[in-house]
């Protein structure tokens, strides 16, 4: 079955006046228009297009990529809004529509915004909501603590900045817990730090308690590396300051300097670490 918002796989069924139709296993026929016919193929080679309805509502093929697909989420940029709600360049030539009952916040031309594409059961056609938490659940977790998750960043809060989870559950990160700046679409790498009455998920982007010295150590003799074996820190040093140059808290500072120190990888001095040849 050929899946619409999705990459199918289809082969070169034959050659028309408007392109060269594609045919799935169960024979589905679906259009690739002549602007994406490659310069040169064979009658059954196989393509990898995306496919999706067209201005009149009809599936089409493409060979172009676009930036999200059915049950992804993504940061796009909005192109133009009317009277009937925004449309956001995804990479296509037809642009995606995102309705007025989906937009968390009023969406201004040139505007970004973290957006789902969903499917409208009505229409039949694809579609993009900024209310990214209404296709999230934390009902029925997939994770457990400590497990490393994929992050998308989601917007903030006054405690920290919310994030979606292996692209299914909600989760926190605390300010705390922020060493480096995020910003909305970010896509990075956490740990499940623990899971809260609720399935509340707390998230940190480093790895938890003893896990989290071997990396930390390991940032320190790499910055030492880069700075001829000198840095200007000690425990005494502003937290503010360790995070800077380290992006790490103090308390992960200390107990890494501490690994290092054990290991005799460097020595400590009043006015910061040397590195030991």
């Amino acid at each position: 079955m050929i899946q619409i918002g999705q990459i199918n796989t289809l082969e070169i069924l034959r050659e028309t006046d408007h392109g060269m139709y594609l045919v799935d296993e169960d024979d589905n026929q679906v259009l690739l228009p002549n602007r994406y016919v490659p310069e040169s193929f064979k009658i059954w080679d196989k393509l990898d297009v995306f496919v999706y309805l067209d201005n009149e509502e009809r599936p089409v093929a493409t060979t172009d990529m676009p930036y999200i697909k059915l049950g992804e989420f993504a940061l796009l940029r909005c192109s133009e809004v009317t009277e009937h709600g925004a449309f956001l360049d995804w990479g296509l030539v037809k642009q995606l529509f995102c309705p007025f009952k989906e937009q968390a916040f009023k969406m201004k031309p040139k505007g970004w915004y973290l957006v789902y594409c969903y499917l409208d059961e009505k229409t039949g056609r694809l579609a993009a909501s900024s209310k990214t938490n209404s296709f999230l659940d934390n009902k029925e977790l997939t994770v457990k603590q400590f497990e490393e998750v994929d992050l998308i960043v989601s917007h903030p809060s006054d405690i920290g900045m919310n994030v979606i989870v292996n692209k299914k559950h909600m989760g926190l990160i605390y300010n705390d817990n922020i060493f480096t700046d995020l910003s909305v679409g970010d896509k990075l790498k956490g740990i499940v730090k623990k899971i809260r009455p609720g399935n509340k998920l707390d998230i940190s982007l480093g790895q938890i308690g003893y896990r989290n010295i071997e990396p930390n150590a390991d940032r320190i003799m790499q910055e030492l590396q880069d700075n001829s074996g000198y840095l200007n820190l000690t425990d005494k040093s502003d937290p503010e300051a360790i995070k800077d140059i380290l992006q790490m808290s103090k308390k992960n500072f200390k107990k890494a300097v501490g690994t290092l120190y054990k290991q005799r990888q460097i020595e400590i001095k009043d006015d910061g670490i040397y590195l030991l040849s």
